[in-house]
């Protein structure tokens, strides 16, 4: 779902956010609308969800819950930005999955498509471990003006390549408690605020 680029200010915006880009109740909608897919293509089949912490973690419990097939759920930690606001270009596992692959579904699910970075080190990752298949869902793909850096078989909004944060997303371990999805004021990565 590709959206538009206008950003709107209702008057709960944190003041820190220049404006809201996914409302809670369009996340809602699409977190639904994600979990009927995922259902419809599964059917009959157990899925393990792999959470990516810490930015996944409501994206991956509002899904678990819009998923009407068995699930079973696992999370793991990869981390690339830091406290910045772009990739290092370097992905560290900092915390490994405890279930078994071997034999299983997998959906991975993560909030932002951006470098792919990621993506590429868990997919590479995941597949050595023998599963039966390994799919991807993200909540948030930037659109960086060519093809994505990787491609995802659910994709919940595609959006502008710009610092979001909400939803689980965060800056220096902020603003994840907020319920929508919001572009970052500059100043306050940049420090002038």
């Amino acid at each position: 779902m590709q959206l538009r680029t206008r950003l709107s200010h209702p008057a709960t915006c944190h003041p820190d956010v220049a404006g809201v880009l996914v409302s809670e109740r369009a996340l809602a909608r699409r977190v639904r609308e994600l979990g009927a897919e995922i259902s419809r293509d599964y059917a009959g089949r157990e899925i393990l969800l792999v959470g990516v912490l810490r930015a996944g973690l409501v994206f991956l419990a509002d899904l678990a819950r819009a998923i009407s097939v068995p699930v079973r759920v696992d999370c793991l930690a990869a981390a690339s930005y830091g406290a910045g606001t772009s990739s290092s270009g370097a992905v560290r596992i900092t915390r490994d999955l405890d279930e078994s692959l071997a034999g299983r579904h997998v959906l991975v699910v993560d909030t932002v498509l951006d470098t792919g970075l990621t993506l590429r080190a868990l997919d590479a990752a995941l597949r050595a471990r023998g599963p039966a298949s390994v799919r991807y869902c993200v909540l948030l793909q930037k659109d960086r003006g060519g093809p994505p850096p990787f491609r995802a078989d659910y994709v919940g909004f595609t959006i502008p390549d710009r610092f979001v944060v909400g939803y689980g997303l965060d800056y220096a371990q902020r603003f994840r408690n907020l319920p929508y999805v919001g572009v970052l004021r500059r100043p306050v990565y940049e420090g002038t605020s």
